[in-house]
């Protein structure tokens, strides 16, 4: 699969890094585009939101189990399916995050909702569209309906007992 680009980042370390975009909204980092893919980004400056499916190249241990415990439940020490959560180490590593679209120029698109490291291979690059992607009413959310998550939370905040 081509590898579209690379994130630039102020994270590298997975530990230190942001569970999810959406629980680090302020922070900015950088998708610098190859050049064959440049064309591609004309139009998306009008979009508030895009996806970032993205290659995890460097989880901190490979897929041992298709069970385990999530990030957000590392206190508590709950298995989960693989497929019932979003952590990095999976059958095909690959990272979604939905990201705010800061500024396009040239090849680079500037965003905030950092949860990638720095150097993190990038697959594709899709705009957010509200009447495509938001689900209607209230959908349920399995456990992650019983969890907090506070702004900028790290696997390395979650390690320790709070």
């Amino acid at each position: 699969m081509p590898v579209i680009g690379y994130v630039r980042t102020a994270r590298t370390e997975l530990e230190r890094t942001p569970v999810q975009a959406g629980a680090n909204r302020g922070e900015e980092g950088v998708l610098e585009l190859a050049a064959e893919y440049v064309e591609g980004l004309d139009g998306l400056a009008g979009f508030g939101y895009a996806w970032l499916p993205s290659w995890l190249d460097r989880p901190d241990r490979p897929l041992a189990s298709l069970t385990q415990v999530p990030y957000l439940l590392r206190r508590a020490q709950r298995l989960m399916g693989i497929f019932a959560m979003r952590g990095p180490r999976r059958p095909n590593p690959i990272g979604l995050s939905l990201v705010r679209i800061v500024e396009v120029i040239g090849n680079t698109v500037r965003f905030a909702g950092v949860d990638l490291l720095d150097g993190t291979p990038i697959l594709d690059l899709m705009p957010y569209v509200t009447a495509f992607d938001r689900p209607p009413g209230d959908p349920g959310c399995g456990w992650f309906d019983d969890v907090t998550v506070a702004e900028g939370t790290t696997p390395e905040d979650l390690a320790t007992p709070g």
